[in-house]
């Protein structure tokens, strides 16, 4: 199935207003269901590099997998999807090649970048990430964070060094526990969730949420949502307006109708058996 005739997508990625350019990288295939967005880092351009071979790594591998396989096929050896397995093997492959070329070229020394990849499939969306950049779902007028933040921040808030409302001002913020390409391994955190037609999943990086309250942004996409381009553009704005200390970078995607998947026969089996 061509998911672009299901998925409505928009993205938009700035430097800010503090940046003289921009880390950030987003890919998006409407097609095969799958955004990815990276927030790199590192000295020099080194953030640039990373994020941007990760959504290329990740998308063009995907793409190619993708021509001849469906991620609701069943793995036999251990009865569910191959999606997950699919998508972790190629941020293994990402982190592999970001490592490689920070361990071969000294002026990429320590580059690394955080990591969202959300593959739409049959009724479903898988996530993967890594890091602080985020993914969120707008549901009958109800935001909710999917992810959760690995980073130092959000561990002090889960052992309750600090309340939420402290770790607004906290000076660490940007410090993650989780990266792609800083270690030679990284086990990326997989979910995966029922989509509903109307739904509206944002993929942000922390230029956003650190700038804007996730209030502010669930009233921009409801008021917006009707205009997904406006409202990416919109949300960028926001944040920009309120001091744009990072890059931001936003993509949006608004489920239109189902888009179950082909059932194999084995696939039927399968599902009669559990």
């Amino acid at each position: 199935m061509d998911l672009a005739q299901v998925l409505e997508i928009a993205s938009c990625t700035d430097p800010g207003m503090v940046r003289s350019h921009n880390e950030d990288s987003i890919a998006t295939d409407a097609a095969n269901g799958l955004v990815v967005l990276a927030d790199g880092m590192g000295g020099y351009n080194a953030g640039e590099v990373a994020s941007g071979m990760a959504t290329t790594v990740i998308v063009a591998e995907m793409r190619q997998i993708l021509a001849t396989t469906q991620p609701n096929q069943i793995d036999p050896r251990t009865n569910q999807t191959i999606a997950a397995r699919l998508v972790r093997e190629q941020v293994l492959r990402a982190n592999s090649s970001i490592y490689q070329a920070a361990q071969n070229q000294p002026q990429y020394a320590g580059m690394g970048t955080t990591l969202v990849v959300a593959l739409f499939y049959d009724n479903r969306v898988l996530v993967a990430h890594l890091g602080d950049s985020r993914l969120y779902l707008l549901r009958e007028g109800a935001l909710r964070q999917l992810t959760r933040d690995h980073s130092l921040l959000q561990e002090q808030i889960d052992s309750g060094l600090l309340t939420a409302e402290q770790a607004k001002n906290a000076q660490h913020k940007n410090l993650v526990t989780k990266a792609l390409g800083i270690d030679p391994s990284v086990e990326p955190e997989i979910h995966e969730y029922q989509t509903r037609p109307g739904d509206l999943y944002l993929v942000c990086s922390d230029g956003l949420c650190d700038m804007v309250e996730d209030n502010e942004i669930s009233m921009a996409l409801q008021a917006l949502g009707g205009n997904l381009k406006l409202a990416a553009q919109q949300l960028v704005q926001m944040a920009n307006d309120n001091g744009g200390r990072d890059n931001v970078s936003v993509i949006l995607v608004r489920v239109q109708r189902e888009y179950p998947g082909a059932r194999s026969v084995m696939a039927k089996v399968f599902a009669w058996l559990k």
